[in-house]
Parts: C-alpha cells; structure tokens; sequence
C-alpha cells in the first residue's frame, strides 16, 4: 500500500496528542495516512502495554488511519542501532510515503528525541541503494520521502509552519480520549501522571489556540522542519 503520509513517534498517543488534527484534515481530503509507533508505551504509570495497543487501535478508527503498528520497541530502553534503524528504513519502504511526521528533536522525555534522530537517519539511509533490505522475502527498492516535518510535544519552539485544524480540534480530542488509561477520571486509582490532571487537556486546547490565533484562526499545530527554505511558484501560493 503507497501512503502519502507516515508518522513514527516513540509512544502510543505521541501523535494524537501533538499533531493528529493535521492527520485527520489530510485523510479528510482524501489522503492515506499509516502511523507506526516504535513502543508499546511498557513503562507507562497508568495503565499497561496491552491496553494501550487496544487504545491505540480505537484511536486510529476515531482518526481513520489506513495503517496503524507497532514495532514493539522496549520503552524507555531501545537504543538508536543499527537493527531498530533497520526496521523503521524497512517500514519506509514498504509503504513509500511522500512525507513522515515525527518526535522533535529535543524534548522532555528523553525517548522523543533518540525516536527523532533514529527516524531521521532511517529517513535519508531509506534512500541509499547500497543499503539493503527485504519485505516478505523480496528486496525493497530505496525510497526517501521528499519531506521530513518534527510535530511539537512539551517543549515549545518557534515554528516553522502551522496548519489551521479548526474543523479537526473536535476530532482530534475524541481520538486524545481513545486514551483514557492515561488521562483523568474520577475512577481511576492509579497513580498521577502529567498527562492524568484534570487541567491536562486544557492545556492542550490552550496550544492549539495559541497557534490559531498566530494566524487568525480558531485552532491550529505547529510543526519544525530542519529545511530552512521552500519555494513556491508564485507569491499567490503564500497564505
């Protein structure tokens, strides 16, 4: 299956939680949209690494993915190797997307930014003929997607650009809420976690705002890109 977006993230919820509005509008218009994520979230507080793949799943009916997997990754504790880099240029490949959405660069848990720097290096490798793979028994011919964007998680960076996803913000909670291991209800006696307090999700509307009201609309996501420049046809294109 050809995809036209593919999404890596370190944790099930990672992309729900920072860009899925962006997901969502893309297979609004007609998109094919795959997301993989490298763990079963094992280290999680609340919750356990089954029930999250059950969540994961719920969630990518809500969104509409045509693909969702899990490469089954140790969380907290797979390194950026040769093997792991290996099954992420495999994945590349298979499905030949035209653009890969990913963890930042740098952020606060430290597995956003190892996921980032291994799906970047798989990103450019998956285009080196040199570089040898097999799916199903047959050889993968190179593939580099022609785009690499880092959606944004805890920290905060000055943009490169943002997508208006204010049709999408109702969409994009519901799929947040495929979740609810991991955020607050009243029921639950486990632990407390960042992402379990009651103003958590406040929080995450509060962005969205944020980035909306930088270009006058309702709701928006931001993206960095480690392309500086891109160009257009013509200044019209430029909204």
């Amino acid at each position: 299956m050809k995809l036209d977006i593919l999404t890596f993230a370190a944790h099930p919820d990672d992309v729900e939680l920072a860009c899925v509005g962006t997901i969502i509008k893309a297979i609004k218009a007609g998109k094919k949209v795959g997301m993989i994520d490298l763990t079963e979230g094992q280290l999680g507080t609340r919750g356990s690494a089954e029930l999250r793949l059950k969540e994961a799943a719920n969630a990518a009916k809500i969104i509409g993915a045509s693909v969702r997997e899990n490469l089954g990754l140790m969380d907290g504790y797979f390194e950026h190797n040769h093997e792991n880099r290996h099954k992420i240029i495999q994945k590349i490949r298979q499905y030949k997307p035209d653009i890969i959405i990913t963890n930042p660069p740098l952020d606060r848990h430290p597995d956003h930014g190892r996921a980032s720097a291994m799906v970047t290096e798989a990103w450019f490798y998956a285009g080196l003929a040199k570089i040898e793979t097999e799916w199903e028994g047959k050889k993968q011919e190179p593939h580099r997607p022609s785009r690499l964007f880092y959606f944004m998680q805890h920290y905060n960076y000055d943009p490169s650009f943002v997508v208006d996803i204010s049709d999408e913000m109702d969409q994009k909670l519901e799929a947040i809420k495929a979740f609810g291991s991991q955020f607050h209800s009243t029921d639950s006696k486990e632990p407390e976690t960042l992402l379990s307090q009651p103003h958590f999700l406040d929080s995450i509307i509060e962005r969205c705002g944020t980035w909306g009201h930088a270009i006058g609309v309702r709701y928006a996501e931001g993206f960095i890109t480690q392309r500086k420049v891109f160009g257009v046809n013509n200044i019209f294109e430029i909204k």
